[in-house]
């Protein structure tokens, strides 16, 4: 059953982890796990941190994004005994390359609050997109 848009973006903004997707120049959709969080306003904040060793300093993604500013987020619910549980939301994507700093200091206090791990405020940056369009699928029509 096709999910209405309020129970898509909330089920988007209650979930803790996704799947990034963003456009390679050679090889196409390049896909990445993620934390983010999302804003009353639409907008959802990823997190380039220093907790999690990197091999670069500029992340592909980033590349990907400078080339492309469009993205994709993927949340899912996975059950493998009770299908019945089932549902999956995509968020169409924006990349804001220049967000204003009240934004992202909205989006790393979201961060902070969600994440423990980020109450350090270890952020190098936070990735700022704008929530285009939300869809989803649940297998449960409740």
């Amino acid at each position: 059953m096709r999910l209405d848009e309020n129970d898509a973006l909330a089920r988007l903004s209650a979930h803790d982890h996704g799947i990034l997707g963003t456009v390679h120049p050679e090889r196409g959709t390049d896909l990445v796990p993620v934390v983010f969080a999302v804003d009353d306003d639409g907008f959802a904040g990823i997190p380039i941190d220093r907790i999690k060793s990197k091999t670069s300093g500029r992340l592909q993604r980033e590349r990907n994004l400078e080339a492309d500013p469009r993205a994709t987020l993927l949340v899912e619910r996975w059950d493998a005994v009770d299908w019945s549980q089932l549902w999956w939301v995509r968020a169409e994507l924006r990349w804001q390359p220049t967000p204003t700093t009240q934004r992202t200091q909205n989006l790393a206090d979201l961060l902070v609050l969600r994440y423990t791990q980020y109450r350090d405020r270890p952020f190098n940056r936070i990735l700022v997109f704008r929530i285009v369009e939300v869809t989803g699928w649940s297998a449960d029509s409740a």
